[in-house]
């Protein structure tokens, strides 16, 4: 019998993958968790074989979460992710399986065919060592220049927004979320600052303040701190707004 933890900070994608495990043979669902600090408790202290593993949560991201776990033997895991084709290229070559968003029955049945097989593989200290380089691998490969986003997935009312970005003027934080200024347009992302920091480019995208992040193709102007207050708000426009004008 494998124990399994789920982590995803979407109670739909939870639920689908509990009721999926309930009718799947040799599988018991031991824990859930919302969010990456969660997550990395229950993991702790139920130590499953399997984790359906959420790559973008707030507070900690998915692979933060297995950097956490310290010297612990890793489970198996299944990332579920919406990340783009490069990174799923990585995650072929180094997870146990991913379960690209939207998946369905189908799909989850070929991850779990695929654990039972990498389990069988990882009996023993040399398979466990394998499996931590194998995870290290990933989050290495993942973090690699040529693997920073180049677009982004906004839900939002029950809608898929995709956001280039190349599209994005700038982005704030607010809480667990950030917003996106593109294109005259504002979206609500369900991420944190810093996790997003970590997926964009820094040629392109600079952390100017803690709670804001610029594309720095978008900036025009540079003004001192010290002659702020002297810049009449309405003097202060947009690169777009000035080229269109």
């Amino acid at each position: 019998m494998l124990r399994v933890v789920i982590v995803d900070d979407e109670p739909l994608v939870r639920d689908g993958l509990r009721a999926m495990l309930a009718d799947t043979p040799g599988m018991v669902v031991v824990g859930e968790a919302c969010d990456g600090v969660e997550a990395v408790d229950v993991i702790d202290r139920e130590r499953p074989d399997l984790v359906f593993l959420d790559v973008q949560m707030p507070e900690r991201d998915g692979f933060a979460v297995l950097e956490a776990l310290g010297d612990i033997e890793l489970p198996a895991v299944v990332f579920v992710t919406a990340y783009d084709q490069y990174a799923v290229r990585a995650f072929d070559i180094h997870a146990a399986d991913y379960l690209l968003k939207p998946f369905g029955e189908d799909r989850f049945r070929v991850a779990v065919d695929r654990v039972r097989a990498r389990l069988a593989e990882r009996d023993g200290a040399a398979g466990r060592r394998n499996s931590r380089a194998d995870v290290r691998a990933l989050l290495e490969e993942l973090r690699r220049r040529d693997g920073f986003a180049e677009r982004l997935l906004v839900k939002d009312d029950g809608r898929v927004f995709v956001v280039q970005t190349d599209d994005i003027h700038w982005i704030e934080a607010a809480d667990n979320y950030v917003r996106l200024h593109a294109r005259r347009r504002a979206y609500l992302m369900r991420e944190s600052i810093k996790s997003l920091e970590q997926r964009l480019d820094p040629r392109r995208f600079v952390r100017a303040h803690r709670s804001a992040i610029v594309n720095v193709s978008q900036i025009l102007e540079l003004v001192p701190q010290a002659q702020l207050s002297s810049v009449a708000p309405s003097s202060l426009r947009r690169r777009d707004d000035i080229l269109n004008s």
